[in-house]
C-alpha cells in the first residue's frame, strides 16, 4: 500500500471532524434532534407544519458552504475534488446510497457521529456495515473490474 502524500490531509481532516462533532453536539443541545442528513432531507418529503424552514435552511447552508469558503479562504487553499467516474456511475452510486440510508434508518452522519457518541448498538452495527461495504466496494472496483 502506498500513501498519496499530495492528497493526504490529516490536519484538514481532523479539523473537519472536530467541526462536525461540534456542530452535531450543538444541534442536539439546541434542537434536541440528531444531525443526520438523511433524516433532515427525508423530513422534507413528509412535511409537518412549522418543520420545513429549519430543514431547508440547513440544506441550503450545506450547499452554500463551499462557495462561502472559496470567497473567505485564501486562493489555492481549497481544491475541487477529482472524481474518476462517469456521471452515470456517480448517479447510480447516489441512488444506492439513498436506498441504503432509508433501508438502514439513517446515514453515516446520523449513525456514525451522533449514534456512536450515544453508544447506540444499532448505530455501531450500521456504521460497521457502511464502512465494511465501502471497503469491499472500493476493492472490487479498483481490483476486480
Amino acid at each position: 500500500m502506498t500513501i498519496d502524500w499530495t492528497h493526504f490531509t490529516p490536519w484538514l481532516s481532523l479539523g473537519g471532524g472536530l467541526l462536525l462533532g461540534l456542530a452535531s453536539a450543538a444541534f442536539i443541545l439546541v434542537n434536541g434532534r440528531i444531525l443526520g442528513i438523511s433524516g433532515i432531507l427525508g423530513g422534507l418529503l413528509t412535511p409537518k407544519t412549522g418543520d420545513m424552514g429549519w430543514r431547508i435552511s440547513f440544506l441550503l447552508g450545506m450547499v452554500a458552504a463551499p462557495w462561502v469558503a472559496m470567497v473567505l479562504l485564501p486562493e489555492g487553499w481549497m481544491q475541487a475534488p477529482r472524481i474518476e467516474a462517469s456521471f452515470g456511475v456517480v448517479s447510480l452510486a447516489g441512488l444506492l446510497v439513498g436506498f441504503g440510508t432509508r433501508y438502514g434508518s439513517g446515514c453515516t452522519s446520523g449513525h456514525g457521529v451522533c449514534g456512536l457518541s450515544r453508544l447506540s448498538p444499532r448505530s455501531l452495527v450500521s456504521t460497521l456495515t457502511f464502512m465494511g461495504l465501502g471497503f469491499v466496494t472500493v476493492y472490487a472496483v479498483r481490483h476486480l473490474f
